[in-house]
């Protein structure tokens, strides 16, 4: 279908971001600088929260909400099973344990009834994810969270520039994290952000990104002191200001760029409907979905249609295997095949088909055509 090779993900740099980068690399701070303070403010504002830490990645800035909340051995975590190994590896990190919740079977976000029976007398939160970005059931989870006093955190690094029920991704649980990973919303080559009400939560994870220590180089130099006491066991998560300068621009333009995500969706929904081989996800009514990642399930032979499709030049992708069946989480935490059918059956069946905004009209039809090509040829 195609000459060149079309990726599931790809980021976008304009030359304001290059001449961002360019400025703060002729700065006197590359680091621990006011570029990290700039892009934290403007973030918080976008997102509508009072406190938001940058930091290193998206995993960091996970194993950074459960050191704020102080999660530690012998506690559980609840967690869907329904995503990227991240989420639960950052419950380990912590010494607690993750507990697998399964997804409904429309959305595969995790499914807030099966939430109640996996709460024991060691739970200590609920982490939710925002697959593909779409926001999960807020005003379920918030419910059960609030009604046996656990913090909601939500893994929000699909949806950046997401809402449900009319608010912003990153303004309603206790805690949200974000990804700028170059296939993310926006990208900062690496890169992560935590957003919060706290303003206590907030300062234990600035210090925790740098090592626990009470103060940064920053405001040392500011105060014209060389004292510091590291007051706990931290990490060295801080995020550059080079990073900073490039998230600031971004930031900018998620508003089209999810404009655009979303019309290639609508292209893609109305291309499927005329399909029985491929089924989109569903959506539910009460948000405005980011399309992070554009997810079908395919009735049959999903193996061989990514196959088939990847010699086409069509870059698909499967998100994700289920974290349970991953060897680490069978071996350390005694998790099987079978106690999350619905997420096992799906992870069977499902292809991320590429979803970008510099994607053209001609792109996306590539991808159309393709699947239709495929499937026929494969008679499913």
């Amino acid at each position: 279908m195609r000459e060149s090779f079309l990726p599931y993900g790809r980021q976008a740099i304009s030359e304001e971001d290059i001449d961002a980068v360019c400025d703060v690399l002729k700065s006197d701070w590359l680091t621990t600088g006011p570029k990290v303070e700039e892009f934290e403010k403007a973030f918080a504002s976008f997102v509508g929260a009072k406190e938001a830490v940058a930091i290193s990645n998206g995993t960091a800035a996970l194993h950074a909400a459960m050191f704020a909340l102080d999660i530690t051995k012998g506690d559980e975590v609840i967690v869907p099973t329904m995503t990227f190994a991240a989420t639960a590896n950052a419950v380990v990190f912590q010494g607690g344990t993750p507990v697998f919740v399964d997804s409904d079977p429309e959305t595969l976000l995790i499914d807030p009834t099966k939430i109640e029976k996996a709460i024991t007398n060691k739970t200590k939160a609920i982490i939710c994810v925002d697959y593909t970005g779409h926001a999960c059931d807020y005003s379920a989870l918030k419910t059960i969270a609030s009604a046996h006093n656990l913090p909601l955190v939500a893994d929000a690094c699909h949806a950046l520039g997401g809402t449900a029920d009319g608010k912003s991704i990153g303004s309603i649980a206790d805690l949200s994290t974000f990804s700028f990973h170059p296939v993310k919303p926006i990208a900062t080559g690496e890169g992560g952000m935590i957003t919060t009400n706290d303003a206590a939560l907030a300062k234990k994870m600035r210090q925790f990104r740098n090592h626990c220590i009470d103060s940064d180089h920053r405001e040392r130099q500011e105060q014209g002191s060389w004292f510091y006491e590291m007051t706990d066991l931290g990490y060295n998560y801080r995020l550059t200001d080079i990073q900073c300068a490039l998230g600031i621009t971004q930031l900018k333009n998620v508003p089209k760029w999810t404009a655009r995500r979303q019309e290639i969706a609508k292209i893609y929904d109305e291309a499927f409907a005329q399909m029985d081989a491929v089924t989109p996800l569903a959506v539910r009514d009460n948000v405005s979905h980011t399309y992070h990642l554009y997810v079908v399930k395919v009735r049959k032979d999903r193996a061989e249609v990514f196959k088939a499709l990847r010699e086409e030049n069509i870059g698909v992708n499967v998100h994700y295997i289920p974290v349970h069946l991953h060897p680490f989480y069978q071996n350390n935490f005694s998790t099987k095949t079978g106690q999350c059918p619905i997420a096992e059956k799906a992870y069977e069946h499902i292809l991320s088909l590429p979803m970008f905004p510099a994607m053209t009209d001609d792109d996306v039809k590539d991808v159309c055509d393709a699947l239709q090509k495929v499937t026929t040829a494969l008679n499913i």
